[in-house]
């Protein structure tokens, strides 16, 4: 498979170019910001140790009009979820089955119907989403599609180090003429990004429709997430390009700090306003380990500041609602345009419930009888939380009927491979690869379901990982970043 849609691939080097070529990404991902701190293992108490952060050797075979598809689809998706989010009677049909088995869903929800009751004081939402996707080729196919692995809209990392593992590449093929002959390597082989300054250019913009020059934008992190380099990019680029300060929180110390305007309903923090909130972290249960951090998010959403993401954003990103819009018809309420929708479907892998319902009961028996096939994903973001072919019918049996509602099926995608060099922690590691594609997007939406501010693209991600590999996170160790090379 590999071979029919992806050429000999990676080049035929020496040993002794490619350990050259090895020590120039690491000098060159070390002068340029490319870096991650060491494991926590390493003796680094102080935090003054950095390494590079894992990347690919050389930029990884993408469909050239596949990856059109993927940037065409990022707009349409960007409003679909907006939609959604107005919703209330969409939301309370598709969570609230999920609330009685689901603390963290249950407490998401209880937010959002406290603020719904109370009167939402800012109506501006904004959504810096990523929607993530494998290709798939099809049986007897000539070509490759793309089928949707996931759509987040909380904490879309890596747009930072993403936009420098492109660089990274640019870097080491004009230095070593390895491509010079080649093909494969057009003007436009290497498609540009601007992930590095599309997220904090939507948080600009929503900072300018605040209204208060002086007020800040806040990011919501976890202790150790205090000194991420991913995001002191969009903190130098919101300070140096917009004039905008960044401070950073975690739920406790907003909780112990934080107060509302009781006029305006504006969050302050450190005797500062706070424009928008960025939540960085808030996306898992470990994230919320007392009422404290509870407190705080709704603290959060009772007040003015511009959120990202808001509740109802957080909620339409559940695994269900991904299910429930793959069901005949529910698609098709929120996108008219019958072309739109046409293409939005096509992108849809197979999706079950795992609930009550005779969809959900015939799931189970293919679940079982053909684990092989399936991906069974809980509401969760972050990595690590999916359960995989010979695991789930363990997994299954354990549950009663439920627990399981809370959770989604869904057809394992297959990639076709490809061989490709990655490079982490100073060592060389060759082999065959898959890569998930994920594309930025940049959303601003007014009160109701129709009013845009901004609807836009923000660059890509791609993230390659060994082919045994099921999960694809790079903060969690399965994966590394990568850039696309268009054939």
């Amino acid at each position: 498979m590999s071979e029919t849609f992806f050429p000999k691939y990676p080049p035929n080097i020496s040993n002794e170019n490619l350990e050259s070529l090895k020590n120039l990404a690491i000098d060159w991902s070390l002068s340029h910001g490319l870096i991650i701190r060491p494991p926590p293992n390493t003796n680094n108490s102080n935090n003054s140790f950095v390494m590079h952060a894992p990347v690919s050797l050389f930029p990884s075979p993408f469909p050239r009009k596949t990856y059109y598809e993927a940037i065409e689809l990022q707009p349409k998706f960007n409003l679909l979820f907006h939609k959604l989010s107005q919703d209330s009677e969409f939301i309370k049909h598709v969570v609230e089955e999920i609330t009685k088995v689901d603390d963290f869903v249950g407490n998401l929800y209880k937010i959002y119907l406290k603020v719904k009751e109370e009167g939402i004081v800012q109506p501006i939402s904004l959504g810096l989403h990523r929607s993530d996707y494998l290709l798939q080729v099809p049986p007897d196919a000539t070509e490759a599609n793309i089928l949707q692995v996931e759509f987040n809209t909380i904490s879309s990392s890596f747009s930072s180090l993403s936009y420098l593992a492109g660089e990274l590449h640019r870097y080491l093929l004009k230095s070593t003429g390895y491509y010079n002959s080649s093909e494969l390597l057009k003007s436009d082989s290497l498609p540009l990004n601007d992930s590095m300054t599309s997220l904090s250019k939507g948080m600009a913009k929503a900072h300018e429709l605040y209204g208060s020059p002086n007020a800040v934008v806040m990011m919501v992190v976890i202790d150790e997430e205090r000194n991420i380099f991913d995001q002191k990019w969009i903190e130098y680029d919101l300070l140096n390009n917009h004039n905008i300060h960044i401070i950073r929180k975690t739920l406790k110390e907003i909780n112990e700090q934080g107060k509302l305007d009781p006029n305006t309903k504006a969050l302050i923090i450190d005797d500062k306003e706070v424009a928008v909130t960025y939540f960085r972290s808030g996306y898992s249960p470990e994230q919320h380990p007392t009422e404290k951090e509870w407190d705080a998010r709704l603290l959060i959403e009772r007040s003015k500041s511009i959120k990202c993401p808001s509740v109802p954003y957080q909620l339409v990103g559940a695994k269900k609602v991904q299910q429930v819009l793959a069901m005949p018809g529910v698609l098709e309420k929120y996108v008219t345009d019958p072309t739109d929708a046409k293409q939005l479907r096509a992108s849809f892998a197979g999706l079950y419930p795992l609930d009550s319902s005779p969809e959900g009961e015939a799931a189970v028996k293919l679940a079982m009888e053909n684990p092989e096939n399936y991906v069974m994903k809980p509401q969760r973001e972050g990595g690590g939380n999916n359960i995989y072919t010979n695991d789930i019918p363990p997994t299954l049996s354990k549950l009663s009927v439920s627990e399981r509602s809370s959770y989604i099926l869904m057809d394992l995608i297959q990639p076709p491979l490809m061989k490709n060099i990655i490079l982490r922690q100073g060592e060389l590691i060759e082999g065959e690869m898959v890569s998930e594609l994920g594309i930025y997007g940049i959303f601003i939406g007014g009160e109701g379901k129709n009013e845009v501010i901004v609807n836009e693209v923000g660059g890509h991600l791609l993230r390659t990982k060994g082919r045994e590999t099921h999960e694809g996170g790079v903060a969690t160790g399965y994966a590394v970043i990568d850039s696309p090379l268009l054939i």
